[in-house]
């Protein structure tokens, strides 16, 4: 996987206790990315679900009693 720099902002005091507890800020700031892109990709699908939501087909249904069993 490529990486790309980035910077960001973040609280002297959280980075100091960071530090003080052997924190990774790297590793943490990635993985809280990796968390909220999850987070935001699932609440996403969630809205495109509400937005068009599945309805039964009966394609399906003679599909399944096409097939043998």
């Amino acid at each position: 996987m490529a990486s790309t720099r980035a910077s960001f902002t973040i609280d002297r005091a959280l980075v100091e206790r960071a530090r003080q507890l052997n924190v990774n800020l790297s590793s943490a700031a990635r993985e809280g990315v990796e968390a909220a892109v999850r987070a935001a990709m699932a609440q996403a699908d969630r809205e495109a679900y509400r937005r068009r939501p599945e309805r039964p087909d009966p394609f399906w249904s003679e599909v399944e009693a096409w097939t043998e069993s």
